[in-house]
């Protein structure tokens, strides 16, 4: 029995309601950590004290200090990185969109309890829009977004929300079928190239995206939109130029900064990462004031060689999919080249799960992966902050320990599978079947793709 087009409105309003209940369970676990008494710059004196062993740590309250958002500097224009790898005078780690939305989160702000709730407040509606978007794509399966522990968990750890909602607005955009294929494509690359001014990662989906927009308009005879894949190109490296421009003519090094701050980041326990814990032990004491260069060489060349040699994995068996099918799988090859990135980048913070989960939603992958995936991430994302308290303490952190090898090594083994459950994934079928032209009172849905004719 389809659900009917009347249905889906009340659908998509239980997957925003519940989206918004999760986040306000998210806010007020994070805000267990911050307000009165505060100390001279405005850091609540509980902070230090319960942030890991309560598990209300998050980074929006942490960075209130360090970055000159208490002071209220506009991020990037007088800020360097000194020869010690501190970052000063306002530069964030993150690219220039996250860095103005700390700052926008900073405005009024006079203590880091004012700064989470004034985040919050702004990236809320991202998770609502995602919800809503999900829900519209993909009917009841958008619950594994707003109903599931990493909404609750991570929507205010980081600035993840707005990104996540510009790849899946993305997404969204493809569907609109009454708008030509090239403009959609545009458009869709122009939102993935913001994200990509956000938080990166959505950047690699425009490899993908552009296959798709070459060889969707082909006939027959296999001819390619070569134009429509050059607009695409050319949208995403125009709106990346257009954000960065400003930032870096103004202050060169202030925008820079943050680049190299990334680069030297060195893989140790905060990471997460199958380097730290798979890698590390094999080149000397895994004590993280011991000094490996040999190490932090290493993985400096081999993970962005992996990462790139998964990415071109995982269009090239997309592209012999497209042979096979007819129709280039751009946002299954797109979760795939997620799940190589997760798997191999140096650094793998637990709010990244909210980055892969749209992918569970609108991709046909087993429940079991899915349920496996989100009990080893809930293993780290509660574990890893026990551990760091029991260390902290020097109290027996032995446990805990287990539950981030659990959470690094489950989420790693389930990324390679994922991966190539990925690349074989189908779209999920709409709630309804139909037309959806003009006149037809229905909105598009997220199809399973069908040959090209």
């Amino acid at each position: 029995m389809h659900i009917g087009a009347r249905q889906r409105s009340p659908i998509t309003a239980v997957v925003v309601g519940l989206a918004g209940l999760a986040m306000l369970a998210g806010y007020l676990q994070k805000a267990r950590c911050a307000g009165a008494p505060f100390d001279g710059v405005g850091r609540s004196l509980i902070f230090d004290r319960i942030k890991d062993t309560q598990v209300c740590y998050s980074d929006i309250q942490f960075l209130w200090l360090g970055r000159d958002v208490n002071l209220h500097v506009f991020p990037y224009i007088t800020g360097g990185i000194n020869a010690d790898g501190v970052l000063t005078g306002g530069t964030v780690e993150y690219p220039v969109l996250s860095g103005v939305l700390m700052w926008l989160g900073g405005i009024g702000s006079h203590t880091d309890a004012d700064f989470l709730l004034h985040s919050a407040l702004i990236l809320a509606p991202f998770g609502l829009l995602t919800a809503w978007m999900l829900g519209r794509l993909a009917g009841w399966w958008a619950l594994l977004w707003s109903a599931t522990p990493p909404l609750v968990l991570y929507a205010f750890h980081n600035w993840e929300l707005p990104v996540v909602a510009t790849s899946v607005a993305a997404i969204f955009v493809m569907t609109l079928e009454r708008i030509p294929l090239r403009t959609r494509g545009v458009l869709a690359a122009v939102l993935l190239a913001v994200g990509f001014c956000l938080k990166l990662y959505p950047g690699a989906f425009v490899l993908p995206l552009i296959a798709y927009v070459l060889t969707r308009n082909g006939t027959a005879e296999r001819r390619y939109d070569v134009r429509g894949a050059v607009l695409v190109a050319v949208a995403a490296i125009t709106t990346v130029v257009a954000v960065n421009l400003p930032f870096a003519l103004i202050s060169y090094s202030g925008w820079r900064a943050s680049f190299t701050f990334q680069e030297n980041r060195q893989a140790d326990l905060t990471t997460n990462s199958i380097w730290y814990w798979g890698l590390r032990p094999l080149f000397g004491p895994v004590a993280d004031d011991v000094p490996l260069p040999a190490y932090d060489q290493t993985v400096s060349l081999l993970s962005p060689l992996l990462v790139c040699a998964a990415f071109a994995i995982a269009l090239r068996l997309g592209w012999l999919r497209f042979h096979r099918d007819g129709v280039y799988p751009w946002i299954a090859v797109s979760a795939a080249m997620l799940c190589g990135f997760l798997l191999l980048h140096k650094v793998h913070s637990p709010q990244y799960t909210l980055w892969l989960i749209p992918f569970f939603v609108l991709l046909r992958v087993p429940w079991g992966l899915v349920a496996a995936y989100l009990v080893a991430d809930l293993s780290m994302g509660i574990g890893v902050f026990k551990y760091f308290g029991a260390l902290a303490a020097q109290t027996d952190a032995s446990t805990f320990e287990v539950l981030v090898k659990f959470g690094v090594w489950g989420r790693a083994g389930l990324l390679v599978v994922l991966f190539f459950v990925f690349l074989r994934a189908t779209l999920r079928h709409p709630p309804v079947r139909g037309r959806t032209g003009p006149g037809s009172g229905r909105r598009p849905m997220l199809k399973s793709p069908e040959p090209a004719r």
